[in-house]
Order: C-alpha cells, then structure tokens, then sequence
C-alpha cells in the first residue's frame, strides 16, 4: 500500500490549491478518528481522507467527473480497489450504493470538515481551539451557515452506528490535533 508521504506528494502533484489541500488533510484526520472508533484501519482510511479529491482542481466545474477521475488517478497508481471505490461513491450524483464502512465514513466525513473549518472562521481567533461540540450543535441547525456542508450528509453518519454528536465530537477533536498545520 502507498505510504503517507506518497499519498502527499501524489496529491500536491494534481491539488495546488492550499484551501483544498488543507480540507483533505482534515478529512484524512477525521478518517483516522473514525476508523480508531470503529476498529478499523486506520492507515486506509487516512489515505482515502486524504485522496478523496485529488481531481478537484479539474472536475470543481463537473460534478458528474467529480470522483469518477478521482478513481481512475488513484486506481493507475495502485491503490486498493476498496480505497478508489470509496472515493468513487463519496461523490453522492453518481448514485453508488455505499458499501463498507469506509465508504459510508468518507461521504459523511467530507462536508463534516466544512462545517468545523467554518465554526472556527466565525470565531474572533479564527482557530479551532475553542470550538465545542454544544456550538457545533446550535450550527448545525442554522442552515444559514455554511449552506455547502450536506447536513443530510452528515446525519449519514448514522450508517456507521453513530450519533450526530459521537460523529461531531470525533471530527471535531481530530480536526483539532491538526489545527497548526491547516491554519486553524
């Protein structure tokens, strides 16, 4: 399997955007958190996090490419078939069935990272420090803020056997462990 660096280099290689770059580095963070609770592995589910939307930068405009490329960019450089299929179905206008629990993790995770980067925005200090799950439930129902996180996404989280406050508190503190090398 391709290891953490790899995984990086690949993604720099088709993501120039920093925004994007840091979003991914969050989804893998979230990802890890997640497999760690549900007793799975940790290190695919990271490189999935951290792959998901390697063709961004080319298929932002597309939606129905959104993914499909993405697939194919990871399946010519090896990755295991489970990682490219769940990054296929992360892209929810294709219409896939999600299978495995990291399928189900990944698509609820995406727009999860979202919704935490921009908790932490609106904040004075524009940092995830003090975020706290009780602010991320009051977001959440404002659907005013960051309209672009799928709330119906994350309430998937459910697929997984997870409370919406479990998913939030696990995405949140994972987030967190990462904050200086996302800017947040």
């Amino acid at each position: 399997m391709m290891l953490r660096d790899e995984a990086l280099a690949l993604l720099k290689q088709y993501v120039h955007s920093e925004n994007l770059i840091n979003h991914s580095l969050a989804v893998e963070a979230i990802m890890k958190g997640l497999a760690r609770r549900l007793g799975e592995d940790e290190e695919k589910y990271a490189l999935a996090g951290l792959l998901h939307d390697i063709d961004y930068d080319f298929t932002a405009d597309n939606v129905e490419a959104h993914s499909i490329k993405g697939a194919e960019i990871l399946e010519e450089h090896g990755l295991p078939a489970d990682i490219v299929y769940a990054v296929k179905v992360h892209n929810d206008a294709h219409g896939l069935e999600r299978k495995t629990m990291m399928d189900k993790a990944l698509f609820a995770t995406d727009p999860v990272s979202g919704f935490i980067t921009a908790a932490a925005l609106v904040r004075p200090d524009k940092s995830l420090e003090g975020v706290e799950l009780k602010s991320l439930k009051k977001r959440f129902k404002e659907k005013a803020f960051a309209r672009g996180a799928s709330r119906d996404k994350m309430a998937t989280c459910s697929e997984m056997g997870l409370e919406l406050d479990e998913f939030l508190s696990i995405a949140l503190e994972s987030m967190k462990t990462i904050a200086a090398d996302i800017g947040l």
